[in-house]
């Protein structure tokens, strides 16, 4: 028998399918994930609050796989988990549509000035002509990043007509000396030391004042001061930002108060239903596989991180 520390959340769609070698052990909340993390040789220990996980992942220390519906793995600590010979495995994919879904309707909203529409009705005022003007269709698009979530994003882009560029480790280009001729500069990289700081001020000043920077990668994938910067003075059209930093944003943070800063809140990845049931089913499928000795779907690279 192998111990399984599992989320009580998950447990409607998995207790009756786990296969008979696994015991499972449900948490409902830190404390109790905590508390039963020592005896974890497979661990699922997701939470928003990333204290307990990590106190839980460190005192696990007959791990052998940790399981996370998370895409990005960059807070967890990869070294020590590689050290420890503890494989891990990710949501990559989970959230895939979802992500692109909330870029694409953010993108929308900012040609089509949709925020202003919705006040409007909020005075009750018709107006006569749409605030925005602007039109995907003919724009261009900059796509740093094609993982699943870029390669979404691309595909829903390409539908409304927008022409994508492509940057990834795999399809390398000399984008920074295009950078101006985009309309969408659109960051999907995962989170490394290799794509913190990205987006600098240089790249800022290169971009057209038309130019709509749109983050769904990691918040320190751009150099945040130097944005807000950049949004003050209007050097470029706008920002839509999924990431900020802090998370939660202070309430007195400028990026509040910018009528071309879109904040939306790291809403587009949270677990919907659909995703749940997906992150269960990947769970059930790789317990075959690590009970087999096979390779795991999702397993992260962790000398790479992703």
């Amino acid at each position: 028998m192998a111990i399984a520390v599992l989320p009580a959340s998950v447990r409607p769609a998995l207790a009756a399918r786990l296969p008979g070698w696994l015991e499972p052990r449900w948490w409902d909340g830190p404390d109790s994930l905590v508390a039963l993390a020592p005896a974890a040789e497979i661990g699922w220990f997701d939470r928003h609050d990333k204290p307990p996980v990590l106190r839980a992942v460190e005192q696990a220390r007959g791990l052998r796989w940790l399981n996370t519906s998370y895409a990005g793995v960059d807070w967890l600590p990869l070294a020590e988990l590689e050290r420890r010979g503890v494989a891990l495995t990710c949501g990559t994919g989970l959230t895939t549509g979802q992500v692109a879904e909330f870029a694409l309707l953010a993108m929308l909203a900012v040609a089509k000035d949709y925020r202003a529409v919705v006040r409007a009705q909020d005075r009750h005022e018709w107006l006569d002509a749409a605030p925005g003007t602007r039109d995907l269709a003919g724009s261009r698009a900059l796509v740093l990043g094609h993982g699943a979530i870029g390669q979404a994003i691309d595909r829903a882009l390409t539908g409304f007509g927008v022409e994508v560029v492509a940057v990834s480790s795999r399809r390398p280009r000399n984008w920074r000396s295009l950078i101006g001729t985009f309309d969408w500069i659109v960051l999907a990289v995962p989170g490394t030391p290799a794509t913190r700081g990205l987006i600098g001020p240089a790249d800022l000043a290169g971009m057209k004042p038309e130019a709509v920077l749109v983050n769904f990668a990691r918040a320190d994938c751009v150099e945040q001061d130097a944005l807000v910067a950049a949004l003050r003075e209007r050097r470029i059209a706008a920002a839509v930002l999924d990431l900020t930093d802090p998370e939660p944003l202070p309430p007195g943070h400028p990026l509040w108060a910018f009528d071309n800063a879109h904040v939306t809140m790291h809403l587009s990845g949270i677990p919907t239903p659909a995703s749940q049931a997906r992150a269960a089913e990947r769970f059930l499928r790789n317990c075959a596989r690590f009970r087999a000795g096979e390779p795991l779907e999702a397993q992260v690279d962790l000398g790479r991180g992703y």
